[in-house]
C-alpha cells in the first residue's frame, strides 16, 4: 500500500475521532452554560416569591381565607414561568409546570439539580421558608422545565455527527492529495535509484537537494551506502589482487632456495658417508637457505600487510618512540654495532605503528648490512628533526651508514622488489617496504651520499599530524600493488 494511501486513511480515521471527541467536549460545556443559564433564572424566580410564600403561610396559618386568596394569586404572579410548590404544615399549594405530585422529589435541594420525572427533566431548587411561628413554616420549590436544553443539546449533537461523516472522506482526500504531492520527490528518488544496479553500471545516484529534509537524508544515505559499497568492492578486488601477487611472488622467489635446499638434502642423503667438514657445509648452506626463505616470507607478508592496512589502523604516532624501540631492538640483536641516535619527543605523525615500525627497522638493517664493509664494527646513525616546508611542518628521519654508498644512477632501483646486490644477504624487499610504507603516510624518500664521509644517507620525510587534515590522512583505499609492481618513491 502505498504511503499517501496510508496516510489517507489515517487521516478519515482519526479526523472523524477528533471530530466527535470535539463535539463530546462542546456537548458537556454547552450542557454547563445552559444548566447555569437555568439556575440563574431559578435563583432570581426564588428571590421574588421568597416573600409572597412567607406571606401566605402566615394567612393560612391564621385562618384568613381572602389573605390567602390573595397571596396565592400573588405567588404564582411573582413565579411567572417557573412552577412553584409551597409545601406548609396545612398542605401543599402549587401552580405552573412541574412534575406530578406523586413524583418523589430530594430531600433538598438548595443548589438546583436536575430531576427525571414521567419521562421528562426539571431543574429543581428549594428554600426553606421561615417565620416566627412554628406553623407558618415551610419549604418551597421551584421548577423549570430542561427541554428547552434538551432540544439545544440535540441539534448540537446532531451537527457534530453530521460534521464527523463529511469530514472522514474530505479529510481522506485531502490528506491524500497533500501526501501525494509531498511524496512526489521522494518517488523520484525511487525512480533514479531502482535503475542502478552496481554489478552491470557504474553509474551512481545524483541528487539534487529538494529542500525537504527527508528526501535529502535518505539520497544522502543513499549515496553513502553505495560509495561504501564501491569502496569494499575495490577493496576486495585490491584484497585478491595482493593474494594472487603473493602467491606469484612466493612461489617465484622461493623456487630457487627449495630447490637448492633440495639438492642439499639429496646430497646427504645418497652420501651417507660424506667427510664431517663437507657435511658441515652443507648444513650451513641448508640454515642459510631456510634463514633466507623464512626472511623472504615475512618480508612478502609486510609487503601483504602494507597493501591492505585500513585508514581505522591510522593514529597519532611519536616518531622518538618508534625510533628507539627499533635501536634498542637492533642492539639487542647485534651487540657490536654502533648505532647514534638522536630522537627528540613530540614529532607526531598521523600513521600505522607497525609500519612506522617497518620503515625504521628496514633502514637500520639496510645500514648494517651494507655499512660494514671496512672490516671495522658496524655503524650507523638515526637522527630525528623537524623541518618547515612550504606544505607545513614534516618530521625527516635520516638514516647514515659507512658503506660504500648508492651510486646516483642505480638510486631508483633499490627500491624495486627483490632488487639486491650479489653479495648481499637479504630478501630485496628491505628497501621496497620503507618506500610502500612512506607511501602510504604521504612522505617521500631521498636518497643521497653522506655528506662527512663515504656511505650512503636516506632520508624519510613525513607530514606532522598537525598538518595533516582529516580529508589528506593516508587512506585505505588508494591503489597499492606494491607486491606486483613496485612505484618509485
Amino acid at each position: 500500500m502505498r504511503l499517501s494511501t496510508r496516510i489517507a486513511l489515517a487521516a478519515g480515521t482519526v479526523v472523524p475521532l477528533l471530530v466527535l471527541a470535539s463535539g463530546f467536549l462542546l456537548l458537556q460545556l454547552v450542557t454547563r452554560d445552559l444548566h447555569a443559564q437555568q439556575d440563574a433564572h431559578l435563583r432570581e424566580r426564588a428571590d421574588a416569591v421568597a416573600k409572597d410564600a412567607q406571606a401566605l403561610l402566615r394567612a393560612t396559618a391564621t385562618g384568613r381565607q381572602a389573605a390567602e386568596q390573595a397571596r396565592q394569586r400573588k405567588l404564582f404572579s411573582a413565579a411567572m414561568d417557573v412552577g412553584v410548590r409551597l409545601v406548609g404544615p396545612d398542605g401543599t399549594v402549587s401552580g405552573g409546570p412541574q412534575p406530578d405530585s406523586s413524583e418523589p422529589l430530594p430531600a433538598r435541594a438548595p443548589v438546583p439539580v436536575t430531576l427525571e420525572a414521567s419521562g421528562s427533566r426539571w431543574r429543581v431548587l428549594s428554600l426553606p421558608v421561615a417565620n416566627s411561628r412554628p406553623q407558618a413554616r415551610g419549604t418551597l420549590w421551584l421548577f423549570s422545565p430542561d427541554t428547552a436544553a434538551r432540544a439545544q443539546l440535540g441539534a448540537v449533537r446532531r451537527r457534530v455527527v453530521t460534521t464527523a461523516v463529511l469530514a472522514a472522506p474530505a479529510a481522506g482526500l485531502l490528506a491524500w492529495a497533500a501526501t501525494a504531492r509531498a511524496t512526489r520527490p521522494l518517488r523520484r528518488l525511487q525512480q533514479r535509484t531502482s535503475g542502478l544496479d552496481p554489478f552491470t553500471s557504474t553509474a551512481r545516484l545524483d541528487h539534487a537537494p529538494t529542500g525537504i529534509t527527508e528526501v535529502d537524508d535518505l539520497a544522502r544515505a543513499l549515496q553513502t551506502a553505495l560509495t561504501r559499497y564501491d569502496q569494499q568492492a575495490l577493496r576486495t578486488t585490491e584484497a585478491l589482487a595482493t593474494a594472487r601477487s603473493f602467491a606469484a611472488s612466493a612461489s617465484h622467489e622461493l623456487r630457487n632456495p627449495l630447490m637448492s635446499m633440495g639438492t642439499d638434502l639429496d646430497v646427504l642423503a645418497r652420501h651417507p658417508d660424506l667427510p664431517r667438514t663437507e657435511q658441515h657445509e652443507v648444513i650451513q648452506d641448508l640454515r642459510g637457505e631456510h634463514a633466507r626463505l623464512l626472511g623472504l616470507l615475512v618480508m612478502l607478508k609486510a609487503l601483504a600487510d602494507g597493501d591492505l592496512v585500513g585508514a581505522d589502523s591510522f593514529g597519532p604516532v611519536d616518531l622518538a618512540e618508534v625510533v628507539d624501540a627499533s635501536v634498542a631492538d637492533v642492539r639487542r640483536r647485534h651487540p657490536k654495532a654502533r648505532v647514534a641516535v638522536h630522537s627528540p619527543s613530540g614529532l607526531v605523525v598521523q600513521g600505522w605503528e607497525e609500519g612506522l615500525r617497518l620503515v625504521v627497522d628496514n633502514l637500520l638493517s639496510n645500514a648494517l648490512v651494507h655499512g660494514g664493509s671496512h672490516g671495522g664494527p658496524l655503524r650507523a646513525e638515526v637522527v630525528l628533526r623537524r623541518v618547515e616546508e612550504v606544505g607545513g611542518p614534516v618530521a625527516v628521519l635520516t638514516v647514515d651508514d659507512e658503506g660504500p654508498g648508492i651510486a646516483p644512477e642505480e638510486r631508483p632501483a633499490v627500491f624495486e622488489r627483490f632488487h639486491r646486490r650479489p653479495d648481499s644477504p637479504g630478501s630485496g624487499l628491505g628497501l621496497t617496504l620503507v618506500a610502500q610504507q612512506t607511501a602510504l603516510h604521504s612522505g617521500r624518500i631521498d636518497v643521497r651520499d653522506k655528506p662527512d664521509g663515504p656511505g650512503a644517507r636516506i632520508d624519510v620525510r613525513l607530514p606532522l599530524a598537525s598538518s595533516v587534515a582529516p580529508q589528506a590522512a593516508p587512506l585505505p583505499l588508494q591503489s597499492r600493488h606494491w607486491l606486483g609492481t613496485s612505484p618509485a618513491p
